[in-house]
């Protein structure tokens, strides 16, 4: 194994900064020469962190001739003329948008630097004006076409979702501004834009009628993000160290990080990617920590998720049609398609027949991440005290302890506020499934439903407990339904012991009162 130091691109999003100081690069130059060679006007959403602003600052270097910078990379053969073009590059995640000001700010900043190079001329009044001469004045002074690079475009409205009319004099300036691009096509060589939603993207810059929106194309699903193929190869090393770290072989490392990072896809024949912010920083500490879910909790969409009284156990699979991924997300009413374009659910499935697409979450980091946030709104508790009982829970099973777990249960519940506003059936279904999902951080655990719906399964590492609630009935009929749905029978050939638990769930108590444990006959093998 290379035993040379391995600096990962960790807040790393400029190219010439990541190429001159060593850092680990996955090469994407063959999809980024294929990009700039084919067409003329594009736009990508993908979820934070997963190198836009990277892939932004790559497309800077090569149109602005910067060859040294692509040494041993794909571009090197296959780019022959190296032309250096004028590039004019917008970043709007550089401050927060909380008035119309910060907005007509940032334009200004970036409007003085281009004519620090090009100049400016009278009567060039508003932004609008000034961005059209700075283009004009480009193209008339190198002779060569403009590069127009927009990174993360829908920063200011994402900041503003809760001011509608802020979010109205956003739009309507970012309308204004990029207006001269409608008439400047014979001066435009290539324009990009990036962001995590396709927000207001349409009026915006309705415009641009030729905007090819390659967010969903299976050529470019993989030129942001890791695919296994470049994780195997090119990060080889990174795979046999952080392996060697936790005690594990390379093909045990290999499966850890596909059940933690992996599984993203963005098209139809798409194959999986990795988050890279997450491999990069799990392969930096040798850890397999949640990264990515800890630079942002989707407070917006909770609240709307609870709102709406959206059933949370449909976001393990769930089916929807193309068109509801460019659902215009100014006004949010339904929460799927920006929950699929941040990143918390990803295409899991595509039917032909009926053009539907079956979402879910991608990984065990963002599933787990993504539950652990919504437990605060269902219990009126923090997040630590839900996880303490649910390591406790799992540490009665597996001391084989079922006793102990179920009154542990009937404490969690009793300890709920009684004030909570929601004490609807459903309510309780939920806190449930939230529970058994999060024991799944620590142990296999199947929860296809809840409550009297169908299984709830706790596989340890020498038994299989087959869990069933009923809501203000009784345990015998909860054991019952087991017995005679056969929620057991999956498991007989397992050399584990199985034991069924059923219980019943008071909603007057507002607990667990009552529960009968069974172990089923010894498996023969």
């Amino acid at each position: 194994m290379e035993k040379t130091l391995r600096r990962y691109p960790i807040g790393i999003q400029n190219f010439e900064q990541l190429r001159n100081n060593h850092y680990v690069y996955v090469d994407k130059t063959a999809l980024i020469y294929q990009l700039a060679n084919t067409n003329t006007v594009y736009f990508l959403s993908r979820p934070r962190r997963f190198g836009k602003s990277l892939l932004v600052s790559t497309l800077d270097a090569y149109f602005q001739g910067k060859r040294e910078l692509f040494q041993g990379l794909a571009m090197e053969r296959l780019e022959k003329e190296w032309n250096v073009y004028p590039v004019l590059h917008i970043d709007f995640s550089m401050t927060k948008y909380t008035e119309l000001f910060d907005l007509q700010e940032q334009l200004n900043l970036n409007l003085l630097d281009w004519e620090k190079i090009y100049g400016s001329a009278e009567g060039e009044d508003t932004p609008a004006a000034r961005f059209r001469g700075i283009i004009r004045r480009a193209y008339e002074q190198t002779g060569k076409q403009v590069v127009i690079l927009i990174d993360e475009y829908d920063a200011p409205l994402l900041d503003s979702n809760h001011h509608i009319e802020l979010q109205d004099k956003l739009r309507n300036e970012m309308r204004k501004f990029f207006s001269p691009l409608k008439a400047q096509g014979q001066y435009i060589r290539f324009l990009f834009l990036t962001g995590i939603s396709k927000f207001s993207q349409m009026s915006i810059f309705s415009e641009l009628n030729n905007l090819q929106n390659i967010s969903m194309s299976d050529d470019y699903s993989a030129i942001c993000g890791i695919t296994e193929e470049e994780l195997r190869t090119q990060l080889k090393t990174d795979i046999e160290r952080i392996g060697l770290a936790n005690d594990e072989t390379y093909e045990e490392a290999c499966v850890h990080l596909k059940k933690q990072y992996d599984g993203y896809h963005f098209s139809k024949q798409c194959e999986d990617i990795y988050n890279p912010f997450s491999l990069f920083n799990a392969f930096a500490q040798k850890s397999y920590e949640n990264y990515w879910f800890s630079t942002g909790t989707p407070t917006f969409l909770i609240k709307l998720l609870q709102k709406i009284n959206f059933n949370i156990r449909d976001l393990e699979h769930m089916d929807t049609k193309a068109e509801d991924f460019d659902k215009a997300t100014e006004h949010i009413s339904d929460p799927i398609p920006i929950l699929y374009q941040s990143g918390y659910l990803t295409i899991k499935g595509y039917n032909p027949l009926f053009r539907s697409y079956t979402l879910g979450y991608p990984n065990e980091e963002v599933k787990i991440g993504f539950l652990e946030s919504l437990i605060p709104s269902y219990l009126d508790q923090p997040t630590r005290e839900s996880n303490f009982y649910v390591m406790s829970f799992v540490k009665d099973l597996m001391k084989g302890d079922v006793e102990s777990c179920m009154i542990r249960t009937r404490s969690f519940f009793a300890s709920i506020p009684n004030d909570l506003n929601n004490k609807s059936e459903k309510h309780y279904q939920t806190i449930f499934y939230l529970i058994f999902r999060l024991m799944g951080q620590y142990v296999e655990t199947e929860v296809k439903s809840a409550i009297g719906r169908t299984d709830v399964v706790v596989k340890m590492q020498d038994a299989i407990y087959v869990f069933e609630f009923k809501m203000d009935g009784t345990a015998k009929e909860a054991l019952a339904q087991i017995n005679s749905k056969g929620y057991a029978i999956p498991y007989e050939a397992d050399k584990r012991k199985v034991v069924k638990i059923g219980a019943n769930f008071n909603s007057g108590m507002r607990t667990v009162e009552e529960w009968i444990i069974e172990e089923a006959p010894e498996n023969k093998v």
